[in-house]
């Protein structure tokens, strides 16, 4: 068995860019507040930019440094690899998309909520939307009934039972533990993150957060919610223009979380139905999209 590498207690924030345009500035600017550490250092896993806001970032800030990938090799996969080249000081990673803004105090408040949980692989803070409505981003795994009704009646019925246990919207906001948290935005015990070898890079976007909660889960560590920490995510910057695209990776996605989950051939014919289930609601999603 490979010697399980030690780790220290510095923390640094890998943020995931294409093209994030203005909104890099501010998440930058906010981060100084969001940490007593600061100025943390910063790498930009950069997707293959072509707005020049990532080069202009690590050339204006000292404490920036960006990792050229040259492609878009999804998120998960660019996350991986800002974390594998950082030191091994840093055992404490945040990984966050460069669309947020930072509450005054946000990271120090999920440091100290890594005391309390010296078996949370994750944290995740409350994410507000621009509007100031929270964002439910502590979820329960989808198990196979929840994931369908969700995914069948999510639009047309918001309230109905399966949206509403899957999104917890029901739950106190209180410190807890969650089935997963939203990849928006996480803090990571290093220790943990090596343990599944952090995301999947299978999911090129969406679910690689829903799939790593899940697995670090079976690996006995929790993923907590800590909602005395803030952050507001403004979203959307880096793929608005691509929302059929977006819309065809979502599916996809889903499709591999669940068929990963009932292998096997006598799964097979659940695999179809849900394959086709997904498809027939890309198409009517993607159809009010191209309207829209």
């Amino acid at each position: 068995m490979a010697e399980q590498k030690q780790y220290g207690d510095r923390l640094a924030v890998v943020t995931v860019t294409y093209s994030p345009g203005k909104t890099l500035a501010r998440f930058l600017d906010t981060l100084d507040e969001a940490s007593t550490q600061s100025p943390l250092k910063v790498v930009l896993a950069d997707n293959g930019s072509v707005d020049g806001a990532p080069e202009q970032a690590a050339a204006e800030r000292e404490h920036v440094q960006l990792l050229v990938i040259g492609e878009n090799v999804g998120y998960g996969t660019a996350a991986n690899r800002g974390v594998v080249q950082l030191p091994d000081e840093y055992g404490w990673v945040v990984v966050a998309n460069p669309d947020l803004e930072w509450g005054p105090g946000s990271l120090d408040t999920l440091l100290e909520a890594a005391k309390r949980w010296p078996r949370a692989g994750a944290f995740g803070p409350l994410i507000r939307e621009p509007n100031g409505e929270v964002y439910p981003s502590a979820r329960l795994v989808p198990s196979l009934g929840r994931g369908i009704g969700h995914a069948l009646f999510g639009k047309i019925w918001p309230g109905n039972p399966w949206t509403k246990a899957y999104r917890q919207e029901d739950r106190a906001v209180g410190e807890r533990p969650a089935g997963w948290l939203s990849g928006s935005c996480l803090l990571l015990r290093r220790e943990a993150f090596d343990s599944i070898q952090g995301f999947d890079p299978r999911y090129f976007m969406f679910f690689e957060d829903v799939d790593l909660g899940d697995r670090l889960g079976k690996a006995g560590w929790l993923n907590v919610y800590v909602p005395t920490a803030e952050v507001m995510h403004i979203g959307g910057v880096s793929t608005a223009k691509v929302k059929p695209k977006m819309l065809a990776a979502h599916h996809d996605s889903a499709y591999r979380f669940l068929a990963d989950r009932n292998p096997g051939l006598v799964n097979a014919p659940l695999r179809l139905a849900i394959k086709a289930g997904l498809a027939l609601r890309l198409k009517l999603e993607t159809r009010g999209a191209t309207k829209s």
